[in-house]
């Protein structure tokens, strides 16, 4: 709790359009850059939800990498709060955007915010996208009578291993670790599990090594064949990135090599026939630019929590 009340829930007042913006387009970089063509994306920013998630996705398809918005909806900052981050899933979905519905974790929200979301998803035929027992704290029995096969449930650290809910548990080990919440033991799951970063880069590979080592050190019979299978659930929700191109500087790909070959690279990436990565540097936009605006705007943002702290 200390970490959401001193760190992210102070970041995500700050957030303003440009930030946000900047901060969407550097992410989309540099998933590129690490040969990761599709983000799924679960954002908050209070001060600035209307709109949110359209300039989220207008900043990734500027560098030409996909991605699946949705918008955390809390009750941390009253119905009204609720109901605006319940409007901008709504009004992104409706207009045709590509995401889910967003909830922030079941302890910071309402039993009607919960029923709203979930019916939201229904009727936009998605699913919810929500962090579930990353922490001891988190109510997220009350999600019991809403979950569906389609909800992606975040973490899922505490949970029983007959918790009874529905939906894919996506696993983010290295965020477990820099939290110092427990080891997820996510492989005892009957759920489908995929495996994510919870927003600390895009490296995938990288991510499936650390995903292993944290196996490892739990049960030393893991191979790498069975933290790669975490992959496939993502492959689901971004069907079409099955038909990306990346060209790896690294051969052959398989998983028993790359969990003991850090600094693999792509040194190519084609999106929907477009060469949007190559010779080491994005193809449609100025990578130099959108760090230097990044740049910027981080600076910004600490400015702004230091006047607030």
């Amino acid at each position: 709790m200390e970490i959401l009340e001193l760190v992210w829930w102070r970041l995500d007042l700050a957030l303003d359009e440009e930030i946000i913006y900047w901060s969407a387009k550097l992410g989309a970089l540099e998933a590129l850059q690490r040969g990761c063509t599709s983000i799924v994306d679960h954002h908050e920013s209070p001060n600035a939800i209307e709109g949110s998630l359209s300039i989220i996705a207008q900043a990734c398809a500027e560098v030409g990498v996909r991605v699946n918005c949705s918008y955390g909806i809390t009750d941390r900052h009253g119905p009204e709060g609720a109901a605006r981050g319940l409007a901008e899933n709504d009004r992104f979905l409706s207009e045709g955007g590509r995401g889910m519905v967003g909830l922030h974790a079941a302890f910071t929200c309402s039993e009607d915010t919960i029923s709203a979301a979930a019916e939201l998803a229904v009727t936009h035929k998605v699913g919810v996208h929500v962090h579930v027992a990353e922490g001891r704290e988190d109510t997220w029995q009350r999600l019991l009578e809403h979950t569906q096969t389609d909800w992606w449930l975040v973490h899922g650290v505490y949970l029983p291993d007959d918790h009874g809910l529905l939906g894919t548990i996506v696993h983010n080990p290295r965020s477990n670790m820099n939290n110092s919440v427990e080891y997820a033991q996510p492989q005892r799951f009957m759920n489908p599990v995929a495996l994510g970063t919870d927003g600390i880069g895009a490296d995938m590979l990288d991510e499936f090594r650390v995903a292993f080592v944290a196996a490892r050190a739990s049960d030393v019979t893991t191979s790498p064949d069975q933290i790669w299978e975490w992959f496939e659930p993502g492959w689901s929700l971004m069907p079409e990135a099955r038909t990306d191109i990346v060209t790896w500087d690294y051969a052959p790909m398989d998983p028993w090599r790359l969990a003991y070959s850090p600094g693999v690279s792509p040194s190519q990436v084609v999106i929907d026939g477009h060469t949007v990565w190559e010779n080491g540097a994005a193809t449609l936009v100025d990578g130099n630019e959108i760090r230097a605006k990044a740049s910027e705007a981080a600076s910004r943002l600490f400015g702004k929590l230091e006047s607030s702290a």
